[in-house]
């Protein structure tokens, strides 16, 4: 039996006034797979991700998850589907310790909310034993954010998103602001995360290098519209890179048409 989508995207088209951000995009997302969302500036990738975390509602089209149609009227909405989306700003406190990032919001506690107790040792040990699953050995969880590498914040992010509940886990542009060891810090965590089976990942990049080396499936953007898709064995050799340069190509044509 075929594997069956976790999540199924359906000619979406999202606008904003008289402008067109998507036009028809429709893409499957398959748990224990890397799916790399690739396309220039302005093709349209935070524009899809913001609909499917529940930010903007589609204009038309249909989102499906596990072959139900579902319409997200916020962003609780999506992450209660099981989309949980780690931002490029992380959303974390640098002066907060890691265990209270983690939980952010969702503390554990004794006794009724506001006024119990938190349990941190509870939440310590969840917050190293979440982290610790996807490669990062946290020795000390009440250790500041701030002291922690770019790859461990993204790394924290990722298990956050995880624990609580995500079983498509969009990530965007995880390894741009990054040294080169701490890319690969992150790329190891997707790989650790994808070994698990369950988790379907949207990986958006702007870095042929770094997709070719963790994706499974590709989707290409340019101006709101799906240009290329395919398996890494479907795309071959210079199949990327001309996918790649065919949105730029595509974007340098419409700007030309625009002037005269």
């Amino acid at each position: 039996m075929a594997k069956q989508p976790y999540l199924k995207v359906e000619s979406i088209v999202k606008k904003f006034g008289p402008f067109t951000a998507l036009n028809g995009v429709s893409l499957d997302v398959y748990p224990g797979e890397v799916h790399a969302l690739l396309g220039d500036n302005g093709a349209g990738k935070s524009t899809l991700i913001k609909v499917l975390s529940g930010v903007h509602a589609p204009t038309s089209g249909q989102i499906h998850i596990e072959g139900k149609p579902v319409n997200f009227r916020s962003p609780r909405d999506a992450s209660n589907a099981g989309i949980g989306t780690v931002y490029q700003d992380l959303a974390v406190n640098p002066l907060m310790s890691v265990t209270r990032n983690f939980f952010m919001g969702r503390e554990l506690t004794s006794g009724p909310r506001p006024f119990g107790l938190l349990k941190m040792d509870e939440m310590d040990r969840i917050t190293h034993d979440e982290m610790l699953k996807i490669g990062i050995d946290i020795s000390d969880p009440q250790q500041a954010v701030g002291t922690m590498s770019g790859g461990q914040r993204q790394t924290l992010a990722i298990a956050r998103a995880i624990y609580f509940g995500a079983k498509v886990l969009i990530l965007d542009e995880p390894t741009s602001a990054l040294g080169q060891k701490q890319q690969m810090e992150v790329l190891k965590t997707m790989m650790r995360v994808r070994a698990r089976g369950d988790i379907a990942i949207i990986f958006i990049t702007h870095n042929e290098i770094h997709s070719k080396l963790v994706a499974d499936r590709f989707t290409f953007l340019a101006l709101g519209q799906v240009i290329g898709a395919g398996t890494h064995k479907e795309l071959e050799g210079e199949d990327i890179r001309r996918l790649m340069a065919g949105g730029a190509e595509i974007k340098d044509l419409e700007r030309d048409l625009a002037e005269l």
